[in-house]
């Protein structure tokens, strides 16, 4: 007979390493991808290193604090979308480094912006055209 193991006693409840559910989608009100412009962040909630090396520090510049990713892998700042064992959970990190929830943005708005400059030049009476900018907002730049 061995020893009973040291990390497991019969009263106890085993807890599972990861948080069931994965990552928290930003649609269902978990936090939001923080791209720059077009470009992934790593200091996004959503961006891993398949090394488990990132590291977010505190530094101070100038007086203020910044926040600061460094990689232990390598020893140096992290370099983020251009490293091998950079990606998202969401898995919108796409090849050239862009996040794919701000390129759908992006032509979200564009689209948006069609839609209404389409409107104006119709010639739909103002009943019409005012209903549908409230119901997409955007009253006054359609008007």
């Amino acid at each position: 007979m061995g020893f009973p193991r040291r990390d497991f006693r019969p009263g106890d409840q085993r807890r599972p390493h990861r948080r069931p559910g994965g990552p928290g989608r930003p649609e269902a009100g978990g936090p939001q991808p923080r791209p720059i412009g077009n470009k992934c962040n790593q200091l996004c909630p959503y961006f891993r290193c398949n090394q488990r090396a990132l590291v977010i520090r505190n530094e101070f510049s100038r007086g203020k604090q910044i926040k600061v990713t460094y990689c232990r892998w390598i020893g140096d700042n992290c370099i983020g979308a251009g490293c091998q064992y950079a990606y998202c959970a969401l898995k919108a990190l796409l090849p050239d480094g862009k996040c794919m929830y701000a390129v759908k943005k992006e032509q979200e708005r564009r689209a948006m912006r069609d839609m209404f400059e389409e409107l104006k030049e119709s010639d739909i009476d103002y009943k019409t055209k005012s209903l549908i900018t409230r119901r997409f907002g955007k009253y006054d730049d359609v008007i």
